[in-house]
């Protein structure tokens, strides 16, 4: 998802589709370009699309990163992005592509479950919440544009199962358009409080033991409904570390936790 200054909306490569705007697409073995997507690209993941991929192959979040992640840290930005590697072959695949097609297909990121759509969190400079924009963004070998099924951003969404894709990476979006200003220091974005958002976002096994196995819950105050919660959900926990960070780095309150005694 990207961040967008509401003033360059018009500059942003693609269609902006307006609400309830129709577009044509379709993806099929029987296209040309059939799994042509899933080569050589630059794929960023989400902390849900961590959370999803590392259970689908019984992996701990720890072991997902270090086996398919890559960290980038670009320029303007003061907390990393974090791509898929690509396979070492020529043609550098996603690794999760077999000869049958996509092998983690029901818990495919959200850029893959989104695509040819892109969704976008614009921002107007005046401190109000960002605003959801989408743009159609087919590669131009796609052929899937060609089709006739004729679909709208909701329709997409539905037939995708994407709509908990959507939220997560909405909430996420928020988050990382904070960091376009340094909450660091001199210790930088690779210091112990960097880590420890790092963490909260895309580590949830970790992120759990350090909630509930440190002094954490006497550093904070948590309700117990919050708490039943993040017991047992991984992705309420991963909403709660997002609301951790907000609050630890930014000092915005939340009514998720408050400081407590200890």
């Amino acid at each position: 998802m990207k961040i967008i200054a509401a003033d360059t909306l018009d500059q942003s490569a693609g269609r902006r589709l307006s609400e309830g705007e129709r577009f044509c697409f379709d993806c099929h073995a029987g296209l040309s370009c059939f799994n042509r997507c899933c080569r050589n690209l630059n794929l960023f993941l989400y902390p849900y699309d961590v959370l999803r991929l590392k259970n689908n192959l019984g992996l701990t979040s720890a072991a997902f990163v270090d086996r398919y992640v890559d960290l980038v840290m670009r320029e303007g930005n003061y907390f990393p992005e974090v791509l898929l590697s690509m396979s070492e072959t020529q043609e550098k695949t996603c690794p999760f592509l077999t000869a049958a097609g996509c092998a983690v297909y029901p818990d495919r990121s959200y850029s893959c479950r989104m695509f040819p759509v892109e969704q976008g969190l614009a921002y107007d400079g005046d401190g109000t919440p960002g605003r959801m924009v989408y743009f159609f963004r087919p590669p131009e070998f796609c052929r899937g544009q060609d089709q006739a099924r004729s679909l709208t951003v909701e329709t997409w969404v539905a037939d995708q199962s994407a709509a908990d894709y959507v939220e997560m990476t909405r909430q996420w979006a928020e988050v990382k358009s904070l960091f376009v200003k340094n909450p660091w220091g001199a210790e930088g974005p690779y210091g112990a409080r960097g880590k420890m958002a790092f963490m909260a976002s895309y580590n949830m096994d970790d992120f759990k033991a350090f909630v509930f196995k440190s002094s954490f819950l006497k550093r904070y105050r948590v309700p117990d409904r919050i708490l039943q919660k993040i017991k047992t959900s991984e992705s309420d926990l991963l909403l709660f570390g997002l609301e951790w960070i907000k609050h630890s780095l930014w000092g915005l309150p939340s009514d998720w936790l408050r400081p407590g005694r200890g």
